[in-house]
């Protein structure tokens, strides 16, 4: 089993003096060790304030953004890749408690496992320090992240799919209700549907334009 997490090395990543101290060991300590309790209360916890405060900042930074737009970005935000390119980069690893096989089977590296450890942290700072610190933890290390998203337009199928990804759904289904017209001015009528969720119909010179259209319907309709 790893040795007992080095609390020094973790003041610099989390810029935080611990009023509990056993809080970050628990946040630290991966289930293969035996020792209760591990991080799994607390990753519960960080997940939703994690959650709860990218939202905020999300809600605050695009003031024209769409819901579904918003979605999009939560999803990618508070992923677990995204979390655990944090940990990658604040050489979270090496501080985890491991039991022998799961470090012996690469644990430190695990994109869940420092997923999971990040969003524990983001716990413990709760529980420690309020939601003040934990929101100090979040901004600065998701700082560049946010920064790098562009509230650009978006092709609305594009759109479309994020909205339905970030509601756990499948990819929008385009059907071809019918063609009407001449053959000099036809028109094609489509509708997209996500399962569950609903759908929407339109009408455009090409099917290609009636598809955008529809996505486009569906997100003015279910999505704004």
């Amino acid at each position: 089993m790893s040795a007992e997490p080095d609390l020094v090395a973790l003041l610099p990543i989390i810029d935080h003096q611990p009023r509990n101290p056993a809080l970050f060991f628990q946040a630290l300590t991966h289930g293969s060790t035996g020792i209760s309790p591990d991080y799994q209360r607390l990753e519960f916890l960080g997940d939703r304030v994690l959650g709860m405060v990218i939202a905020e900042l999300l809600y605050t930074r695009f003031p024209k953004a769409a819901e579904g737009q918003m979605s999009a970005f939560l999803n990618r935000l508070v992923s677990r890749e995204s979390c655990a390119e944090i940990a990658r980069t604040c050489k979270l690893g090496p501080l985890i408690r491991l039991g022998k096989q799961a470090r012996d089977d690469g644990g430190a590296g695990s994109t869940n496992i420092l997923g999971d450890v990040v969003e524990a942290l983001i716990g413990a700072l709760y529980v420690d320090g309020g939601l003040d610190a934990a929101r100090a933890f979040i901004e600065r290390h998701w700082a560049d992240r946010i920064g790098a998203i562009s509230e650009a337009p978006r092709h609305p199928k594009s759109e479309l799919q994020e909205w339905a990804a970030a509601r756990n759904r499948k990819t929008p289904v385009y059907t071809l209700l019918r063609k009407s017209g001449p053959d000099h001015d036809l028109r094609f009528t489509v509708q997209v549907e996500i399962k569950g969720l609903g759908s929407a119909e339109a009408t455009g010179t090409s099917k290609q334009e009636a598809e955008t259209l529809a996505a486009k319907q569906f997100l003015a309709e279910h999505g704004r």
